[in-house]
């Protein structure tokens, strides 16, 4: 949309006034005093700017997660405490512009229009200036009291860049502060402006107004009479209100003429000044106007900004030659995949071990100090052993989490996206999907709520079908207990295997359903490449621990329910006081209920229960396998010999471990996921269709590998 040809001089802004907060508005007219002894900031910002690594460093610990109101988009808030004044934070989606077209986009827009916070901070990355100053112009329309943290300050001075803040503060009629979000550096600085912005707001503010054209400037000047007449003059600026009707905001329309009889005049009045400029402009109004902001703003940066005069193509250029070259790329990203699985699992086993002893010596020590009865074995064979064989995993889980983290904050997963872009188009669907596809690797949750940013719901839709099979972490400790017990020279190759085969599942799945029940061709996609970064340490564990501390919390409450849950099920119905036989609890008579399901693949009844358990969360499979082998019995823990020599002791061969991680591999989702989907599609059946294919699948691929016990001489 960008028109190089207006780089024109900046010379005038036009319009005045400034803008006072009240109780869910803004309006046009001088602000009341602001109680200082509490501000609230929000954070907004282009993705890849820098925000999130600058709200952790405003706020350190003290932050908390949650949704947003009535969407499944993450809310974070922190707080922070400066000479007697309590600033909190808000953390608001990544996004683009102040339009409607995404979730994100709506969630921040009806935030600053109906939460009004005190101070609004937008992180810019300093090297994309004109990208990300377009949404400052959007914010400086609305009239949001505006402070601009030019983040990455670092690299756009080793670039040669040189930038008059003082004029370009003038220019904009905001204050401006250099920072590098990763170092804390304009940390203090910028918390004083934002303070000293708060306090001023009882004093004149410029409002700028960028100068759209005679024609385009006349319908907004009479749209703007409507509006206010029409509407409701104490809410934003009138002006803003015009353009984004302008911009075809069918939303804005509604708010703006809640009436009836007010929305029939207010729309036909926009009908015909719409029909007259595409008369004019029939690249259309979105374009103009988009046009026409970047060209202030390209005014703007050629009176600050000055270029210095490079010789050589930057780093990023040389290394993209390379990462996402037509035929190195692919096999690159493999590589690197397939490193960080051998990592994962090398790495993993001195802390494994660790815990595993520490585990062990609690089970012990439990056992020794209680007397022999239900509430011993509760505590030892079902607490210990079930939450204690998922715990064992954790180092791993952190390292895999650790090694993605990295990817992203380098900037190489958007690469892989760019990649991917072309596989994406084969199945019909747009690029983007890719995105919550890679999530998947994490967790299918937030991978499914990730589909949202798609606008085409054929595009959510089909991207929901296929995140389950991106193996989600949870995953991993099953991978990690049968790769290491079964195959243990070939462990890393064996979990990388699975990560690619669910893949490839994914990709067959999607065509197949691109050309039957889902048809339609997907959208053209451009992918932004973000500069390629050096991570930070600090950033890198913040996102580690994000991810980490989830998994932690499910061993306090979803696996610590279930293990007790199948510990009883497995310790009654008791005889003279006695505990029964496993095949005659009560979980052994509904194991070898259903295990004529899976006999075909080799699985036995203790297998098959552990696959239903694993539908509330797959790191419950491991837990219920250490329960219902007995390893609290044991003087050793579930992550080092006793659960893997049980499996082999009850007659699991290699060929049928094989077939059952790609059962778990392919199989329904967790309960959360399912929930997820269903809300997302809001539709029972496609919910139901999702987990019936996927298990459908798995035990197909279960049976067909359970044929070719030929491969495992290979694999052992």
């Amino acid at each position: 949309m960008r028109n190089k040809g207006l780089s024109h001089r900046l010379t005038s802004f036009g319009g005045g006034g400034s803008y006072r907060r009240t109780p869910g508005s803004l309006t046009a007219s001088v602000p009341p005093a602001v109680n200082l002894s509490a501000i609230r900031v929000a954070l907004i910002g282009n993705p890849n700017a820098g925000k999130t690594t600058l709200f952790n460093a405003l706020t350190g610990a003290h932050q908390k997660v949650g949704n947003w109101p009535g969407v499944t988009i993450e809310k974070k808030e922190g707080s922070r405490h400066i000479k007697g004044v309590e600033l909190t934070f808000v953390d608001l989606p990544g996004t683009y512009s102040l339009s409607s077209y995404t979730m994100e986009e709506t969630v921040v827009r009806d935030y600053l229009l109906e939460e009004a916070p005190d101070v609004v901070i937008q992180v810019v990355d300093s090297s994309n200036l004109e990208r990300n100053l377009y949404l400052a112009v959007q914010l400086l329309e609305l009239g949001v009291p505006l402070v601009m943290a030019l983040n990455m300050w670092d690299e756009f001075q080793s670039k040669g860049y040189k930038l008059n803040l003082g004029l370009l503060a003038q220019l904009l009629g905001c204050r401006i502060v250099p920072t590098i979000g990763s170092r804390g550096y304009g940390m203090d600085r910028l918390l004083e402006t934002v303070i000293h912005n708060a306090a001023e707001r009882t004093s004149e503010q410029r409002h700028i107004s960028v100068n759209y054209g005679p024609e385009l400037e006349k319908e907004i000047n009479a749209l703007s009479e409507l509006v206010t007449s029409s509407g409701d003059p104490s809410r934003v600026p009138v002006r803003w209100q015009a353009l984004r009707l302008l911009e075809g905001d069918q939303e804005m329309l509604v708010r703006v003429a809640p009436d009836l009889s007010q929305y029939g005049l207010l729309r036909e009045s926009l009908d015909v000044a719409t029909e007259r400029l595409n008369r004019i402009y029939p690249e259309g109004l979105e374009t103009l106007i988009a046009d026409r902001r970047y060209g202030f703003i390209a005014g703007a940066l050629q009176e600050t900004l000055s270029r210095a005069v490079v010789n050589r193509r930057e780093l990023s250029e040389n290394v993209d030659r390379i990462l996402t070259h037509r035929i190195l790329g692919m096999p690159l990203f493999l590589l690197f995949l397939w490193l960080l699985f051998q990592v994962t699992f090398t790495l993993g086993a001195a802390p494994q071990a660790w815990i595993g002893a520490s585990v062990d010596f609690l089970g012990n020590l439990i056992g020794q100090l209680l007397p022999a009865g239900p509430l011993n074995d509760l505590i030892s064979d079902g607490i210990i052993a079930g939450v204690g064989g998922v715990l064992v995993f954790l180092p791993n889980i952190l390292i895999l989490f650790l090694g993605i983290s990295i990817l992203e904050d380098t900037g190489y997963m958007a690469r892989a996206a760019f990649l991917m872009d072309k596989l994406m188009h084969m199945l019909g669907l747009h690029g983007k999907s890719f995105i919550p596809l890679i999530m998947g690797f994490g967790c299918g949750v937030p991978a499914i709520m990730a589909t949202r940013t798609l606008e085409s719901r054929r595009d959510r839709l089909l991207t929901i079908l296929l995140v389950p099979f991106m193996s989600c972490s949870a995953r991993l400790p099953v991978y990690i207990l049968f790769a290491g017990a079964f195959f243990p020279k070939h462990a890393g190759n064996i979990i990388f295997l699975l990560y690619i085969f669910g893949v490839l599942t994914a990709i067959a799945a999607g065509k197949l359903l691109s050309l039957t029940l889902l048809r339609s061709q997907g959208a053209p996609f451009v992918m932004e490449l973000p500069p390629y970064r050096l991570p930070t340490a600090r950033a890198s564990l913040i996102h580690m621990w994000d991810r980490g501390s989830q998994y932690i919390r499910k061993m306090g409450t979803v696996i610590l329910a279930a293990s007790v849950t199948v510990w009883f099920l497995g310790a009654f119905p008791r005889v003279n006081g006695e505990k029964p036989l496993a095949a005659d609890s009560y979980i052994g008579q509904f194991g070898q209920a259903i295990s004529p399901a899976l006999e075909p693949l080799g699985f036995n009844w203790q297998l098959d229960v552990s696959l239903l358990t694993g539908l509330i969360a797959k790191e419950v499979v491991v837990s219920t396998m250490g329960v219902l082998y007995g390893v609290g019995d044991h003087d050793l823990s579930a992550s080092s010999e006793i659960l893997p020599e049980a499996l082999k002791s009850a007659g699991i061969t290699p060929i049928s471990a094989l077939a059952f991680m790609f059962f778990v591999l392919l199989y329904s989702p967790c309960l959360a996921a399912i929930t997820a989907i269903w809300r997302e599609t809001s539709s029972w059946r496609w919910t139901l269709f999702s987990v019936g294919y996927q298990t459908t699948i798995a035990w197909g691929i279960a049976f067909i590998v359970v044929q070719m016990d030929f491969i495992t001489g290979w694999l052992i």
